[in-house]
Formats: structure tokens, sequence, C-alpha cells
């Protein structure tokens, strides 16, 4: 179900929310498990009971290894580790493992082994690092357990974050789960709700239309490319997945604030980082924060020699590159990200130092677009014509684009480039003492957006979240 869909904006959000307020405290919990069973099986039905299954082992083998200790305990989780990494692993890269096993056959002139497809579970990614974090933390004696299956089932099927994150570690949110303010409280609700209504708009009035260009661009054959479409594609494409997932982000974090829960923020004005090492601490924030202490600092992290540093890195960001999607353009992705990051630590930081902070930026900016045309390309292939396109400056003629393109586009980059507008758009930190005036403030801005996106959303066909697939 998309947070961006008539269904759930319509029915599913007023719904779940009138009856979340009047049940009772206890109650309130087995009621977000429930309508977060509802909301996963409305999309993939199929794989609901595989989910279920898998809070069911992990929280049964959380318990045992409290109970246990030295070599079985470490045996444990490592049991736990390879069970969920191969779940992911199935689901995900089986597909992939098989189409390339089979071009090797096919070069050494042997039959294709046939095979059925796996379709994917959505939003497997996401539970799966959620529960390797339950696991880990445990283990690690962070936190322990909980108690009640069902407040474990509420972290990992909080709908706000099941199916594209942010990544929640099991420690952020415990305490949350058991203890938060579960009461109705005004300022929180609409604090959240607004949040909410920024994360929509981002999606729907930008994402959206920048998506739409972008995906007709990358549909086109490599002969039809030019100068200004290669480098338009890019563009509309760098911005569309930005206000994308950041916008899925502001809407799950808006949701879990109207029942009580903190989220962590997944974004900070990536796009005027003045390096990849920079990007990387705005960009997916709770991706690479996970990614640090789950398995760049178990690897040796920093404390390591130079050489053990930089495959670290490598490896870190290969994953990262594999984690989201099985083709060669993510694994390459991964690998391009990973090698800029090395090369900073090398001499690059010190040889972008010299220069002005408007240059950093821009440097940095114009590494992450060529990065994304290998994200989105199709394959290796067509990444290269992207690339030789948007440096062979020919030009194949004049090209129309929509007035409202080019206004969304120039509000994307206004919006990306200046950082103006996080306090108004929910994440003031004083709302308990908010007056009557920015209570109508709130109120006026989530009618507004709420009918613009939702008149937006039933006249357009095109409504797709790019996170949902990883």
């Amino acid at each position: 179900m998309l947070f961006s869909s008539t269904f759930f904006l319509v029915y599913f959000l007023p719904v779940f929310f009138t009856i979340y307020f009047l049940l009772p405290l206890w109650l309130k919990n087995y009621f977000i498990v429930f309508a977060s069973i509802l909301f996963y099986a409305w999309g993939a039905p199929q794989f609901v009971f595989i989910l279920l299954g898998t809070v069911l082992f992990n929280f049964a083998l959380a318990h045992l290894i409290v109970r246990s200790s030295g070599r079985r305990k470490r045996m444990l989780l490592i049991f736990s580790v390879i069970v969920n990494v191969c779940l992911l692993l199935f689901f995900k890269y089986a597909n992939f493992f098989a189409d390339n096993v089979n071009v090797l056959l096919q070069a050494m002139d042997v039959n294709a082994i046939d095979f059925m497809r796996i379709a994917l579970p959505i939003g497997i990614s996401f539970f799966t690092f959620h529960q390797l974090s339950f696991i880990i933390d445990v283990y690690r004696g962070v936190k322990p357990p909980m108690k009640n299956i069902v407040d474990y089932a509420l972290y990992i099927l909080l709908f706000p974050q099941l199916i594209a994150g942010p990544i929640i570690r099991y420690n952020e949110i415990s305490d949350q789960i058991e203890g938060r303010n579960k009461r109705f409280n005004v300022d929180e609700v609409l604090e959240g709700f607004l949040r909410f209504a920024v994360g929509l708009a981002k999606k729907v009035l930008i994402a959206n239309v920048l998506g739409r260009e972008a995906d007709r661009i990358f549909a086109l054959p490599a002969a039809e490319l030019d100068f200004v479409l290669s480098w338009m594609g890019a563009i509309t494409y760098t911005f569309q997945i930005y206000f994308d997932f950041s916008g899925y982000s502001d809407m799950a974090i808006g949701l879990a604030k109207m029942m009580g829960f903190t989220f962590p923020e997944n974004f900070n004005h990536p796009y005027i980082a003045q390096s990849i090492t920079d990007f990387w601490r705005r960009w997916h924030i709770s991706l690479s924060r996970w990614m640090r202490d789950y398995l760049y600092i178990p690897l040796g992290g920093n404390k390591v020699s130079d050489a053990r540093l930089y495959f670290n890195l490598w490896v870190v960001f290969l994953i990262s590159g594999f984690w989201h999607g099985a083709e060669w353009t993510f694994i390459a992705w991964g690998a391009y990200h990973g090698f800029f990051l090395a090369i900073e630590r090398l001499f690059l930081l010190k040889l972008t130092s010299r220069i002005g902070i408007f240059f950093r930026i821009a440097f940095t900016f114009l590494i992450v677009v060529l990065g994304w045309v290998l994200f989105r390309a199709h394959n290796i292939q067509q990444a290269g014509s992207f690339f030789r396109k948007m440096f062979s400056f020919s030009t194949g003629g004049t090209h129309y684009f929509s007035p409202y393109l080019i206004t969304m586009l120039l509000i994307a980059a206004f919006f990306s480039f200046i950082p103006v507008v996080g306090r108004w758009a929910g994440r003031e930190k004083n709302t308990a003492a908010a007056g009557i005036g920015i209570t109508l403030f709130r109120v006026a801005t989530i009618i507004v957006f709420l009918i613009i996106c939702i008149s937006e959303i039933t006249s357009s066909d095109f409504n797709p979240f790019i996170y949902f697939k990883f």
C-alpha cells in the first residue's frame, strides 16, 4: 500500500488514527501490529507469512541467546545471521545469480538452466536489516529482548517504516515501544501530520513530475540521446530520487510522530555536501549508520592499516550497492562511491580544501549526478551511452520541455540547495507551547497540501516509490 495512494489517504489513514486514539492505552500496540499486517498484506499477501515467520524465529532465538553464554551464544548469533541473510539472498538475488550463471554457460556453448523466477517480497531489505539489528544488539548486551512478542512484532512491522525505512535500530526504539506517551497530544499529532503532508507534497508534486521525464529519457534508444537529453535525464532523476525518498522518510517520520514515536532523521540536505564523505553523512543516514555500526566497525573500522581501511570502505560500499538491487549497475554504483571515499582519504579532501565552498559543492554534486546515472540505468551499456552523450556536447535538434516541468525542476533545485524550510516543515522542537496562530497555520497547510496532492494523484497514473523495490 502506497502512502501516496488514494486508498491510504482517504480510507486507511483516517480509520487507523480514529480507532488508535479511541482505544485504551493497553490495546494501542496490539492495534498497530494488526493494522501493520493488513498494510503489508494489502500489497503482498503471499509474503506476509514469511514476514511473520521471521518475526517468530528471531524473537525465539534472541531469548535463547540471552540464556546462553560462550561458544553456544556465539553460534546462535551466527545461525541467526546466516538464516536472515540467506533469506535475503534467496528472494532478492536468486534470479540475478541464475541469470549470470546462464550467461556463463551460454558463453561456453552449454545449454542454459531453466529455473523458476523468484518473486521479491516488498521491503525485504529493510525488515531484514531491522531483524539483524535486533539480534546483534541483544547479543552485544546493548538491549535485552522484549518479553512480549507483540512489542517485538511492532518494532519489525510498524507500517510507517516497514516497506522503505528509515532503518531504525532496535536500541533506538525499544524504550519508545513500551514507554512512549500513548495519549492523544494535539501538538504532536499536528506536527506529525504536517511533516507527513510536506513529505507527500515532495513526493507527488515534485518527484512524480520529474520522474515522468526521467523515465521518458531513460527509455529512449541510445541513438536518440544527445547532450541536452542525457543531462536532463540525469538531473531530473537526481532530484526525483531525493524528493521521492526523502518525501517517503518525511511521511514515515510524521506518521510515527502521530503515534508518539520519534524516528531519527534520514536526510540532511545531501546536495549541499562538500565531499562524498559529507554526502554519505547526509544521504540515507539510517543506512549509513547501520553499515558503519554493524559492518564497517566489526571489520576493523579506522583502527587498521591504511590498506585494510581502504579495503573495508570498498567492501562496505560494494555491499551497500548490492543491497540496493540485484543488478551490476548497483554494484558499480557502490564501487564508484567507494572509490571516491578512498581517494578523498588519500588526497582529494586536501586538494579540494583549497577551493571555495561553492566549487566543492558543485564538484561533489557532479560526482553524485554521474553516480545516479549508474544507479538508474537499466544496464552498464546504457550507463556508458549516457556518459558518452553527456560529454559529447552534441545536440540532435531543438528540445521542448514543458513550463511545468521546468518550474518543478527549479523548485527542486531551490529546496535542495537552499535549506530554509526545515523549521516550518514540522521539525521545530518547542511545539508544546505552540500558539493558536501556529496551530491554525499547520492545519491550513495540511488541508491545502492534502487537497492538491489527492487531486494530483487521482488525475495521474504515475505514482511509484523508487525504494519500494529495495
